[in-house]
């Protein structure tokens, strides 16, 4: 019978191992050569980066220089000076702010008791100026303890004073009344109610008088 001839299985094999090598070689080409990137182009056309100069450190960061200790004791020793100066100041202040409270807080005190003697000379002398010839033995009495009632006042630096016959001055009198005067100007004290009293120039309590219309 006729038919289509049979190859040759030697020529086969030769075919088989020559396309069996080729396709090793694109296969190892492969892995060595990659695929370059899209849009990038191939590595052997980009430049090799060229090598960077260390940089130097700016001046002004420059490591600060240790202090030297005697400086330091001597920054530290002026800085617990001034501390001290100004300590000793705040102190001598405080010192005088309360001794002049104390003073004040002391005068207020014995103002207030030297106030609460006024309304008894104030009897005393009410009692001397109504004794008559008959109660002068009382008076006596009534006038030695009137005496030293006004030397404590005046101990305490508290000074009595009697207007009469003055000008009328609303700093140092208390007009109770007017009355019409028989003859001088109007606005004269004319009788003295009650005297006054003073203590370094200051009015502790002003005399109360009546005054001439």
């Amino acid at each position: 019978m006729g038919g289509r001839p049979r190859p040759n299985e030697r020529v086969v094999r030769d075919e088989l191992r020559e396309e069996g090598e080729r396709v090793g070689r694109k296969s190892r080409q492969s892995r060595v050569d990659p695929p370059p990137s899209e849009g990038t182009g191939s590595r052997q056309d980009e430049p090799a980066p060229e090598p960077q100069e260390p940089q130097e450190a700016p001046e002004d960061e420059a490591p600060a220089e240790p202090e030297d200790p005697v400086e330091a004791l001597e920054r530290e020793r002026d800085e617990y000076l001034a501390l001290a100066q100004r300590t000793q100041a705040d102190f001598e202040n405080f010192r005088k702010r309360a001794a002049r409270e104390a003073a004040v807080a002391g005068q207020r005190a014995k103002t207030g008791v030297v106030a609460g003697l006024f309304p008894v000379v104030d009897n005393l002398e009410r009692a001397l100026a109504s004794a008559g010839e008959a109660e002068e033995h009382l008076a006596g009495g009534v006038r030695l303890v009137h005496s030293e009632l006004l030397a404590l006042l005046e101990r305490n630096g508290v000074e009595q004073f009697d207007p009469a016959g003055e000008r009328f001055d609303p700093t140092f009198h208390e007009a109770l009344s007017t009355r019409p005067a028989e003859d001088g100007d109007p606005g004269v004290v004319i009788d003295v109610v009650e005297k006054g009293y003073r203590a370094n120039g200051s009015v502790l309590r002003p005399a109360r008088v009546v005054v001439s219309g």
